[in-house]
């Protein structure tokens, strides 16, 4: 479920980045009391995602647009399908349209990275998973659609897991020292926050296995066969999470060594976003 408040913030940004003081093109020569509909097309193949967020768009705008869906958040989708039909004020068609296909393409372009990523490891326990690399304001977005194509989301922000990387742990003192002091910060706060460390070498594992009391281990920019050692190590006292350099090439050699999860930044900020217009319909 999307955060409400996050989502407010972001369509209260974006309304007044594209609208300001009003839609002057619009106002300028569609009457306010003309009605119409208008259709969106889809031109790429992929996975659509943002369907559910189009139709929280269209109802802030104008409550009284009516909106038809012809595919559901997650269909696959081909050149020459519909998404849906929209009728309502023109000015409010014409509001809504930069916005919502904004929306739709960027998501649906994150979801269709994201299937490709999951579809090349699906017989394989691993998990495919975001990072925090997003565009700004539009994490809950970006996030939403890597759930819609399949994968899984990591932590929203730094506020909901604890992630010690290495500029942390050189700060701190090193990983013992990182740890024993996040440990005591959770336990005088009494926050209940899930921690990660993340691993430079196997050392550092071999470190982080002695002083322990975390949940999961990154295994950061690791060879394959680093990897494979790695997970030997740690024998599944803990989540384990590949991440750095990894690409569809060498996803599945990375999947096979047995680790849990795969983060991979490319997922949401190196897209390509679908190719979809929204076009008067009779």
């Amino acid at each position: 479920m999307i955060n409400k408040d996050l989502f407010d913030a972001f369509l209260e940004t974006a309304l007044q980045e594209d609208l300001g003081d009003g839609d002057h093109s619009s106002l300028a020569c569609i009457p306010a009391e003309a009605r119409g509909k208008a259709k969106l097309h889809l031109k790429d193949e992929g996975i659509i995602a943002g369907l559910e967020i189009t139709s929280l768009i269209f109802r802030r705008i104008d409550p009284e647009l009516k909106i038809e869906f012809h595919l559901r958040d997650g269909d696959r989708i081909k050149s020459g399908d519909t998404g849906f039909t929209v009728s309502g004020t023109v000015q409010s068609i014409l509001k809504s349209e930069r916005i919502v296909l904004n929306v739709l393409q960027r998501m649906s372009g994150i979801a269709t990275q994201t299937d490709r990523y999951v579809q090349k490891i699906k017989d394989l326990r691993t998990k495919i998973m975001d990072t925090r690399k997003t565009t700004p304001g539009m994490r809950i977005l970006d996030k939403e659609a890597v759930r819609i194509g399949g994968g899984e989301n990591h932590r929203m922000g730094l506020y909901d897991m604890i992630m010690l990387k290495d500029n942390h742990i050189d700060f701190a003192g090193g990983i013992t020292q990182a740890i024993r002091k996040t440990n005591e910060y959770l336990d005088r706060t009494g926050k209940a926050l899930r921690i990660e460390v993340e691993a430079r070498g196997l050392e550092d594992v071999r470190e982080i296995i002695r002083a322990g009391h975390i949940h999961r281990i990154m295994l950061d920019n690791f060879s394959l066969e680093d990897t494979r050692r790695a997970v030997a190590l740690i024998a599944g006292r803990y989540e384990t999470e590949s991440s750095g350099k990894i690409t569809l090439d060498n996803l599945r050699e990375y999947a096979a060594c047995g680790v849990d999860y795969i983060s991979v930044g490319a997922l949401t900020h190196q897209i390509q976003s679908l190719d979809f217009s929204l076009k008067a319909s009779d």
